[in-house]
């Protein structure tokens, strides 16, 4: 069986959420298939400019085809575009005008996946969200999986989306949350599908490795990610500030991640930027909780990560995935609001106990629903169930 997963970006050095979660799936199951990757050379998500070298690379075992990216995104442009088309009436084209704008546009990846599909048993598709999902997609709608990672935001309601998630042969979601929408919302109820979720490994770190490297003494806790006012990460900002102003605390607010906001200049705020895997899982275990201001997650992996090393995670309640991470595995707390947001990080900071409490029931949470050879059955299950459809419907 040769599988191919199409992805927006893929890399070691990208840090997104759905193109961490592929790659990791990719790895896993390249040990059970033959898998290739067909992305684009996009490192830069905001302007999806090329980055990578165009043709065939080979990542961790994987083989990686790159195909350039031919048109720019002008984030002004697309923005204003986007509001626009949100906010009155407007005919299916400018929709798809939205979605050409929106990218990574490469008709060189739509032709090859055209012109060499019958050399792949399947197609992954990973986000319903981008270019590169949206156009491929149909092409072999036949044989294509579809991991929307979807939540509860403006673009799923579009009409050109309407048919789109009726197409797949399958679709895995991440939580059962994110199922119940899509169900409700597309009526899609009969496309075969699973809650699969993504793997996360339980591993020892070493905190003490990266104070020393990163020369932190104080107190902190960590944000991991993309650093994206999209993200929550704006509100973050302000609500740190103002919590270091209304208190004696000495908390810093350590960040990890690549940028497209302007981070506060504060004494407090620690950007590293992108750091190797090693120290990232060493951070986690070092910090006194993981913060995850996000108000739109289909899954969210900075928070399985965290838990995976025993560590306790303050989220964004108005995020109803989060909010269930939380509630099912009592591993977190979460608030909707500045004041809720001070009451959860002074109670965190000042019980140890808690914080301990938390984490473990977290680690035991992410052990039971997300270890990596209940992900691979999942989706060696629903591969090997399309393959025997397939061949049913030949003989």
């Amino acid at each position: 069986m040769k599988v191919a997963f199409v992805v927006q970006r893929y890399g070691k050095e990208v840090t997104g959420g759905s193109e961490s979660h592929c790659m990791k799936v990719a790895e896993k199951l390249s040990k059970h298939t033959d898998v290739e990757v067909i992305t684009t050379c996009s490192l830069d998500y905001v302007t999806w400019s090329n980055y990578y070298k165009e043709g065939i690379e080979d990542i961790n075992g994987v083989i990686v085809r790159r195909f350039a990216v031919e048109k720019q995104r002008d984030i002004k442009e697309f923005n204003i575009f986007s509001e626009n088309l949100h906010a009155k009436p407007h005919p299916k084209s400018d929709e798809i005008k939205w979605m050409e704008l929106q990218g990574p546009y490469s008709t060189k990846l739509i032709d090859f996946i055209k012109k060499r599909s019958d050399e792949y048993d399947f197609f992954i598709f990973f986000t319903y969200l981008y270019y590169t999902t949206f156009f491929s997609l149909p092409i072999v709608k036949h044989k294509a999986i579809l991991v929307p990672t979807v939540h509860d935001e403006p673009p799923v309601y579009l009409g050109i989306f309407k048919d789109f998630f009726k197409m797949p042969s399958a679709i895995l979601y991440n939580t059962q949350k994110e199922k119940n929408f899509v169900n409700s919302h597309f009526n899609n109820r009969n496309v075969l599908s699973d809650v699969v979720g993504v793997g996360v490994d339980l591993r020892s770190a070493e905190p003490d490795k990266f104070r020393n490297k990163y020369g932190i003494t104080n107190v902190f806790l960590l944000y991991m990610g993309r650093i994206d006012r999209g993200k929550g990460c704006g509100e973050l900002f302000d609500y740190f500030i103002r919590y270091k102003e209304e208190t004696n605390s000495t908390i810093t607010l350590v960040l990890i991640g690549r940028d497209s906001m302007e981070i506060p200049t504060h004494e407090n705020i620690i950007h590293l930027g992108f750091i190797p895997e090693e120290d990232k899982y060493n951070a986690i275990s070092a910090s006194q909780l993981v913060v995850v201001p996000s108000r739109f997650e289909s899954l969210s992996m900075a928070l399985l990560e965290a838990w995976s090393c025993g560590i306790p995670a303050l989220v964004n309640g108005t995020c109803e995935v989060l909010k269930t991470h939380c509630t099912k595995s009592n591993g977190g707390l979460w608030y909707k609001n500045y004041d809720e947001f001070k009451e959860c990080l002074e109670l965190l900071l000042s019980d140890k106990s808690l914080r301990t409490k938390l984490g473990k029931n977290g680690k035991e949470y992410v052990k039971k629903n997300y270890s990596w050879p209940t992900i691979e059955r999942k989706y060696l299950r629903v591969l090997d169930r399309l393959q025997k459809k397939i061949i049913s419907r030949n003989q």
